[in-house]
């Protein structure tokens, strides 16, 4: 029998812990539910994309949702956030400043990507860049659930947050420092020579039987984001 979840478009992952791939770019959206607090993990390319996804998250627990991890700043994941309003936002140290600072350039990309432009340019008006920033690790309490916000970057990006779920099984959102529908993408932003630690540090966070949610593509294991790992040092001839 399917779950709620499930009848509405989203993989449950674990109990209270679930994903939408979101259509365009296969953009991973992740909720985990608390008894007092609802999580958000990014939050989608545009306003209207951030709204229908509040609206959706809000009937399925009930509750609007309170907080927003951001993975990393590009606008695939970011440009919904101010959809969410009254919500308080984290994200990995120096992601505000980048928010602030290049928003010409989020725009930009966004429409190159095929975003609108007036959506693009108002998604970027109304910017929220995050509230709390995290340099190292951060639990937070959602109502008898704890969830840990890791700063395990920098890799695919500058500022990576990883936000890890225990339980059973443990569940690890990895923004895009792991794609598995495709070769992982390094932009002008990318950290090449630091990516494969940044892995070394979403396993040893994880753990061996944890899901791992890529920010595009399916659900993988450890030993995916091992090889993914081995693949980027390849790549881009880091020795380990």
């Amino acid at each position: 029998m399917k779950t709620c979840w499930e009848e509405a478009g989203w993989e449950q992952l674990a109990p209270d812990v679930a994903r939408r791939r979101l259509p365009d770019w296969d953009c991973t959206v992740g909720v985990v539910v608390g008894a007092t607090d609802v999580l958000v993990v990014d939050t989608g390319s545009s306003l209207r994309e951030g709204a229908a996804l509040r609206a959706e998250i809000t009937r399925l627990t009930g509750r609007r949702p309170t907080r927003i991890a951001l993975t990393h700043p590009h606008f695939d994941h970011v440009l919904g956030t101010a959809a969410f309003a009254g919500c308080a936002v984290y994200g990995a140290t120096g992601l505000e400043g980048v928010l602030r600072r290049d928003r010409d350039a989020l725009r930009e990309d966004a429409v190159r990507h095929g975003v609108a432009p007036d959506a693009a340019a108002e998604a970027v008006d109304h910017l929220v860049p995050p509230h709390h920033a995290v340099s190292g690790e951060v639990t937070l309490d959602l109502g008898g659930r704890s969830v840990l916000l890791a700063n395990v970057g920098p890799g695919h990006t500058a500022h990576d947050l990883a936000v890890l779920v225990p339980g059973g099984p443990e569940v690890v959102f990895c923004g895009d420092l792991v794609e598995e529908s495709g070769t992982p993408q390094a932009g002008p932003d990318a950290i090449p020579a630091h990516w494969p630690a940044a892995l070394d540090r979403l396993i040893a966070l994880g753990g061996e039987d944890a899901r791992y949610v890529p920010g595009h593509g399916s659900v993988v294991d450890a030993a995916f984001v091992r090889d993914q790992r081995d693949e980027l040092a390849a790549r881009f001839g880091v020795s380990r």
